[in-house]
């Protein structure tokens, strides 16, 4: 494991077990969601955004009635739809759902989090030098997680180092596709008007470099503590400290 040489125009960055501890997310993130949802749902249930999401949490889980789940008057009283629907999230949020509903109500409880400074969001000690270094070589630099945007955006915004958010050029969540799709990068890069080619994906999770490969971008796996390990399948470059990866601005075209 030495220091990763590339030429790219983008840097594409998973958070969780990339840029911040895994111990974060689980050991403060979650939990704040799962001791919040109830008491948010119940005060905020009327709103549009809820009431979309909660639409989206139904699509999820291939509900189309949600007279019938949530009772025929759901959309103007959250009795008795409230605890049906608390109970699901808890099931969601137990197994560590990706589902992109569940994702949106995560994140706007997380607001208040974020907000109010109870949640400070936490980063491994060489990510921010590695951002300013990345900037200044004219790289574009761009988030893809599955938090949802909205909780994306927060986390960076309140950090323990400060706003960071001014790094990002943009968010993407599973609204574009799965993270362990090919599809998903195929449209990133379409989005961000870069060949897939000269953007670096970095990221913990096995599926998600072989996702991001088969569209033709380089990956590099990140080797985090507490992090799952890393399949022996994966053969590519692999850092445990963004010092490690050294990209200059360029292309890199595939061979023909």
């Amino acid at each position: 494991m030495g220091v990763a040489e590339l030429q790219a125009k983008c840097v594409l960055l998973d958070i969780e077990g990339t840029v911040s501890d895994i111990r974060f997310v689980y050991d403060v993130m979650f939990p704040f969601a799962e001791n919040e949802m109830h008491a948010f749902l119940r005060d905020n249930w009327s709103s549009n955004r809820v009431q979309d999401a909660i639409r989206t949490v139904a699509a999820d889980a291939g509900i189309s009635n949600l007279d019938t789940w949530l009772g025929s008057s759901w959309q103007t009283t959250s009795t008795p739809g409230l605890d049906r629907l608390a109970k699901h999230l808890d099931e969601l949020m137990a197994k560590d759902s990706k589902s992109t509903g569940l994702k949106q109500l995560q994140g706007m409880v997380w607001q208040s989090g974020f907000e109010t400074g109870t949640i400070k969001a936490e980063l491994f000690a060489d990510v921010v030098p590695s951002l300013h270094e990345w900037r200044n070589a004219g790289l574009d630099i761009r988030i893809y997680s599955s938090g949802s945007i909205l909780a994306q955006t927060l986390f960076f915004k309140h950090t323990v180092l400060g706003d960071l958010s001014s790094f990002f050029s943009a968010h993407y969540d599973t609204t574009i596709g799965g993270k362990k799709e090919s599809a998903s990068y195929t449209k990133i890069a379409a989005d961000s008007q870069f060949e897939p080619s000269e953007i670096v994906f970095v990221t913990d999770i096995y599926e998600e470099l072989v996702a991001a490969q088969q569209a033709g971008l380089q990956v590099v796996a990140s080797i985090r503590p507490n992090n799952v390990p890393l399949s022996t399948k994966f053969t590519g470059l692999t850092i445990n400290n963004f010092s490690q990866l050294k990209i200059a601005r360029g292309s890199c075209l595939p061979d023909t």
